[in-house]
C-alpha cells in the first residue's frame, strides 16, 4: 500500500536525535509521499534539505501565524528564493484567532502575502486555521487562489463549511489525534469530506495518536511523547473503519487526490513534475 502524508514537520529540533531512524522506517512502512511544511524562516533550510536527501519528500515553505513576530524585513524576498530553487508547496499559513499576538491584522497580511505568491505560481497552500473561519473563507473568497487547490490541514472545522470550502478548492487532512475518543464528534464531521477531496495527515511530530494505538512510540528525552510520521499507517486502517470502506479503496482514493493537488509520483518521479 503506497501512503501519502499531507502535512508534518518533521524538520522539527525535536525530531533531529532519531532523523534517520525515522526516515528509513517511513520508507519501510510504503509512505511515498510527504509534505513536510516550514513554519518559519529559520527552519526554511531544514526543509530544504530533507526535500534533497528523499525523493520522496515534498518542501513546503511558509510562515506560520504563531511565528510572524520573528519575521525579517525580507522575509518575503527569501521565501521567493526557496521557491525558486525547488518544486515546492506554500505552508504552513494561515489565521489563529487562539493566539494572544500577533493580531489577525499582522496575521492576514502575511497571508493573503503569501496566498498571492501561491496564486502567481499555482503552488498548493497548506492552511492552518484555528477560530478564524468565516475570516478564512471571506479572505479566499475575495482573492485569487492557486488553480492546483489548497489545503486545510487538521480540519476541525463544520459539515456547513466543508462544503462552502470545497468550492473554493479545498482539500481536508485528517490527523491521527482526531482518533481520540475526546474527538469523536470532530471525526464524524470529517467522514462527510467528500471523497475526491480527502487527505490523511500525521502532522508530525504533534498531535499524537491515542497512545494504545500507536505503532511507533518515540519520546523527547525519554518524557514526552512524539508522533512518529510512521504511524500514519494507524491514520489510513482507521479512517478506512470510520469510512466503511476497504482500505484499498482509501488508499488509492488518497493517492489520487494527494497527486492531483501536490502533482507527484511519490517516489518513482519528482514532485510537480508536469
Amino acid at each position: 500500500m503506497r501512503m501519502y502524508d499531507a502535512h508534518n514537520h518533521i524538520q522539527q529540533n525535536s525530531l533531529r536525535p532519531h532523523l534517520l531512524s525515522v526516515l528509513d522506517q517511513c520508507e519501510q512502512s510504503d509512505i511515498v509521499g510527504s509534505v513536510v511544511n516550514g513554519t518559519c524562516e529559520a527552519d526554511w533550510d531544514a526543509v530544504l534539505a530533507l526535500a534533497h536527501s528523499r525523493p520522496w519528500i515534498v518542501p513546503s515553505f511558509g510562515y506560520h501565524p504563531w511565528y510572524l513576530e520573528r519575521a525579517s524585513a525580507q522575509w518575503c524576498d527569501t521565501l521567493k528564493g526557496y521557491l525558486d530553487q525547488t518544486p515546492a508547496a506554500i505552508g504552513e499559513i494561515g489565521l489563529d484567532g487562539a493566539v494572544t499576538g500577533p493580531s489577525l491584522v499582522i496575521q492576514e497580511q502575511f497571508f493573503l502575502a503569501q496566498l498571492e505568491i501561491a496564486a502567481k505560481r499555482n503552488l498548493p497552500v497548506s492552511i492552518h486555521c484555528v477560530k478564524a473561519w468565516r475570516r478564512l473563507i471571506e479572505l479566499l473568497s475575495t482573492h485569487d487562489l492557486p488553480r492546483c487547490g489548497f489545503l486545510v490541514h487538521s480540519y476541525t472545522g463544520s459539515r456547513e463549511l466543508i462544503t462552502q470550502l470545497t468550492k473554493l478548492g479545498a482539500y481536508f487532512s485528517c490527523p491521527g489525534s482526531l482518533l481520540a475518543t475526546s474527538k469523536a464528534e470532530k471525526l464524524a464531521v470529517f467522514r462527510t469530506v467528500p471523497r475526491d477531496r480527502l487527505l490523511i495527515e500525521t502532522d508530525a511530530p504533534e498531535q499524537c495518536l491515542p497512545e494504545e494505538l500507536e505503532r511507533y512510540t518515540l519520546r523527547k528525552d525519554n518524557v514526552r511523547r512524539l508522533n512518529h510520521p510512521a504511524n500514519l499507517i494507524v491514520v489510513y486502517h482507521k479512517l478506512a473503519e470510520l469510512l466503511a470502506i476497504p482500505l484499498t479503496e482509501l488508499s488509492a482514493q488518497v493517492e489520487q487526490n494527494f497527486c492531483r493537488l501536490f502533482r507527484s509520483d511519490g517516489a518513482k518521479t519528482p514532485p510537480f513534475q508536469n
